[in-house]
């Protein structure tokens, strides 16, 4: 599933949670975006990683 996705699932659950009074379902939803955001965040480092890797590489070419 896409990171777009999970986020929505995410924000779903914490506001049915919310809405429902259901602290369980609203802290799932909470930790499912949080999840998320590491997953991009992680990407992003990955992908710079490489970029920097790359740049070097040309640097020393």
């Amino acid at each position: 599933m896409s990171n777009a996705m999970d986020k929505a699932k995410g924000r779903l659950k914490e506001v049915a949670g919310k809405i429902t009074g259901n602290e369980r379902l609203e802290t799932e939803g909470r930790t499912d975006q949080a999840k998320t955001r590491i997953r991009e965040t992680m990407k992003n480092v990955r992908e710079r990683a490489e970029g920097i890797k790359d740049s070097l590489k040309r640097d020393h070419s």
